[in-house]
C-alpha cells in the first residue's frame, strides 16, 4: 500500500463565463513509499497547489483517482490518517497556543487524557512549551509557522503534507523544522513534502519527484538521482566546435555557455583528467576548470528547462 497514490489524475478549471479551459493536473502518475520524507518539486503554476487540494479533499479531479493510504482521498476515512500544514494558515489568532491545539486535537476525537499528552508533546517539538498560554496574535511569523505545524501532528498522523514549512522562518526555525521531520520518520510516518527551498529538501528527503505542466517529469531516490555526478565548468581561450565535440566523447550534456566557457557532466570526478585531455588534444587552450558534485538545485533547473525547451 503506498500512503499516497494517484492515476491518470486530471484537473481542468472551466471558465464561468467562456474562456479557454485552464489544465493544472494532466495526467498525473504519483506513488509515495510509506514512511518515507517524500519532496514534491515544480516551478510556480506546475500544479503542486492543485494536486495537494485533490489530495487532502478540498478539490474534486476531473479524471483519475487519487488515494491516501490505500483510501480515497477526501474520504473521513483518509482524513483522519492525515496531518496538514499549508502554506498560509488562518489562525483563530484569540486563542492561546494551547487552546488552539486542545480545539485541533477535540476535532480529530481525541480524549481529554490523551489529548493533553499530546499537547505537551508537540509543543515541546516545536519549541513553544513557555509560550503555550500566549495568545497566537502574539506570536510572530515564524512561531505561528511552528504551531500550525503542531496542529497538524496533533492527532499523531500516519501522513503529514507540509506546503512550504520553511517559508516563513529563520535559520534557526528551519533546523526546528528538519528536527520534527526527522521525529515523524523516525516513528514510521511520511511525509510529504512541498517547498521552494531546495537545499532544506535536498537535506530532509528520501525520494524527490519533479511535476512540470501538471506531470510528473523526473521521480526517484534522491541519492540515485544526485549519485556520482559532477557538473565542470570550463574557461577556454575560445569555445570552439571540434573542442565541445572531443569533449562530448568522454562526458555528458556539453553545453557552451559563451564564447569562452562551457559546462559538462561526467560521471565520476576522476573522469576530469580524461576530460581535460580531450579539450588539449583537441586544440583547446584550457583557462580554467571547476567542478561541483550535482546538487538539487541543479537538477531542478536542469529538468525543468528541459521540459521547456
Amino acid at each position: 500500500m503506498w500512503a499516497i497514490e494517484t492515476r491518470n489524475l486530471r484537473k481542468v478549471f472551466r471558465p464561468l463565463f467562456g474562456g479557454k479551459p485552464l489544465t493544472a493536473v494532466d495526467n498525473l502518475n504519483l506513488r509515495v513509499p510509506p514512511g518515507t520524507v517524500f519532496g514534491f518539486l515544480g516551478p510556480n503554476g506546475a500544479g503542486k497547489t492543485t494536486t495537494i487540494q485533490i489530495l487532502i479533499g478540498n478539490v474534486y479531479p476531473t479524471a483519475g483517482e487519487a488515494f491516501i493510504l490505500g483510501r480515497p482521498a477526501g474520504a473521513i476515512a483518509a482524513k483522519r490518517k492525515l496531518g496538514f500544514l499549508p502554506e498560509k494558515f488562518q489562525f483563530h489568532d484569540f486563542l492561546t497556543a494551547e487552546e488552539f491545539l486542545r480545539m485541533h486535537g477535540r476535532l480529530a476525537k481525541m480524549d481529554g487524557a490523551t489529548l493533553q499528552k499530546r499537547i505537551d508533546e508537540v509543543l515541546e517539538l516545536v519549541g513553544l512549551t513557555e509560550r503555550r498560554k500566549s495568545k497566537i496574535r502574539e506570536f510572530s511569523k515564524g512561531m505561528q509557522q511552528r504551531i500550525g505545524l503542531a496542529q497538524a501532528i496533533i492527532h499523531d498522523p500516519d501522513l503529514v503534507i507540509l506546503d512550504e514549512p520553511t517559508s516563513a522562518l529563520d535559520p534557526l526555525g528551519r533546523r526546528r523544522v528538519r528536527e520534527v521531520v526527522q521525529y515523524l520518520k523516525e516513528r514510521g510516518k511520511t511525509v510529504f513534502l512541498n517547498s521552494h527551498l531546495l537545499s532544506e529538501v535536498e537535506r530532509s528527503c528520501d525520494e524527490v519527484a519533479i511535476i512540470n505542466r501538471g506531470r510528473v517529469v523526473k521521480q526517484g531516490v534522491l541519492d540515485e538521482l544526485l549519485v556520482n555526478r559532477s557538473i565542470v565548468s570550463i574557461e577556454l581561450k575560445r569555445v570552439e566546435p571540434r573542442v565541445l565535440e572531443a569533449m562530448s566523447k568522454v562526458a555528458r550534456k556539453v553545453q557552451p555557455v559563451d564564447e569562452r566557457r562551457a559546462t559538462a557532466e561526467v560521471a565520476h570526478e576522476d573522469d576530469i583528467p580524461e576530460l581535460v585531455r580531450a579539450i588539449v588534444e583537441s586544440g583547446g587552450a584550457l583557462m580554467g576548470l571547476q567542478a561541483h558534485r550535482e546538487t538539487l538545485e541543479d537538477l531542478f533547473i536542469q529538468t525543468v528547462e528541459g521540459e521547456s525547451k
